[in-house]
């Protein structure tokens, strides 16, 4: 039977249950798919232990990025970071192949964050996420990967996705000017810092509240689909995106955001330093990061054109960079 071209499939449940059963000595499992997203996640829960299975496209990570991500979680497990690791099948292996309908896809198996996600920290949380993302930090840094992952910095934030987002904003050439002008003062404030002495090494991009769970006091992060090397500081700029949220939506005032972010740097510089230029940066990268995801979007509507596609989407968007701006940075 010809199958007909395929371009997003969602595996079984079912039959992946039974694959990793096989592949890993496991027995007893019942899987649950959880979401689509960068990569199709699903939960599988044994008698005693709970596991993650994530599944890429080939469209969002090719093999050489997917053996980088695995690369540097499996560094930051074997040296104490408290993460997600990936989970060796029986014979050794850490990805797993598929036939999928539309080509081939690989799948990595990884272990259970307990706890859960905690949107609302206490000041000693606070202080707890600094230490542990300057740990990992104290890792990423001194660390060099077989297999590369991708870099942020001007071109790959900024630059080259403004240039890809350009069809999206056809009716609304306001706001892309406006992106354009604010990405142009970005670059012009970060000309004023000595970045040469910035920190820099693999960073997490990704560092919110809904990629680790607390469990008690014991922190683990999870989800490095976005994981590259660019200024450590990015992490930071990711971690302030919630303050940004949580003031945005009346959760907390300014000032409590203020005195929050700084118990997490508190917390982050009792393990690793962080010069006042870096922190200074640290909002003007999150308009990168907020303009990188941006473009990521876009490069991605065929799987998320219902949640992302349209001009309501767009000048929501940046709208909310245009108060993080305002919030945060001082031009």
């Amino acid at each position: 039977m010809n199958i007909f071209p395929t371009q997003y499939s969602t595996l079984s449940t079912v039959a992946l249950t039974n694959h990793i059963e096989k592949h890993y000595g496991l027995t007893n499992l019942t899987g649950k798919f959880l979401l689509h997203g960068v990569s199709d996640t699903y939960r599988l829960d044994g008698l005693t232990d709970s596991y993650i299975f994530k599944v890429y496209r080939s469209a969002h990570r090719k093999l050489n990025e997917i053996k980088g991500e695995v690369e540097l979680i499996r560094i930051l497990h074997e040296r104490g970071a408290q993460v997600s690791y990936p989970i060796l099948d029986r014979n050794n292996e850490s990805i797993q192949v598929f036939s999928a309908a539309e080509g081939t896809r690989h799948g990595v198996l990884f272990s259970f964050a307990n706890g859960k996600n905690v949107y609302d920290f206490t000041d000693e949380q606070l202080r707890i996420i600094g230490r542990e993302m300057a740990f990992n930090h104290n890792i990423t840094s001194q660390i060099e990967l077989a297999y590369e992952r991708n870099a942020y910095d001007i071109e790959t934030t900024l630059q080259r996705p403004l240039q890809r987002l350009k069809p999206w904003f056809v009716d609304d050439p306001e706001g892309y000017s406006y992106l354009l002008a604010i990405a142009g003062q970005v670059i012009q404030k970060l000309g004023t810092f000595d970045t040469d002495c910035f920190s820099y090494g693999y960073c997490h991009y990704d560092y919110l509240p809904k990629n680790f769970h607390f469990d008690g006091d014991r922190l683990t992060l999870f989800d490095f689909d976005f994981a590259g090397k660019g200024f450590l500081a990015n992490d930071l700029a990711s971690f302030l995106v919630h303050f940004f949220f949580h003031t945005a939506t009346g959760k907390i005032t300014k000032g409590e955001a203020d005195r929050q972010y700084l118990l997490f740097v508190e917390g982050y510089r009792q393990i690793r330093p962080l010069s006042d230029e870096e922190l200074e940066a640290v909002p003007f990268l999150g308009i990168m990061f907020w303009i990188f995801y941006l473009g990521f979007q876009y490069e991605n509507l065929d799987d998320w054109a219902n949640t992302f596609a349209g001009p309501r989407y767009l000048k929501e968007r940046v709208s909310i960079i245009k108060r993080f701006s305002e919030m945060f940075c001082r031009f």
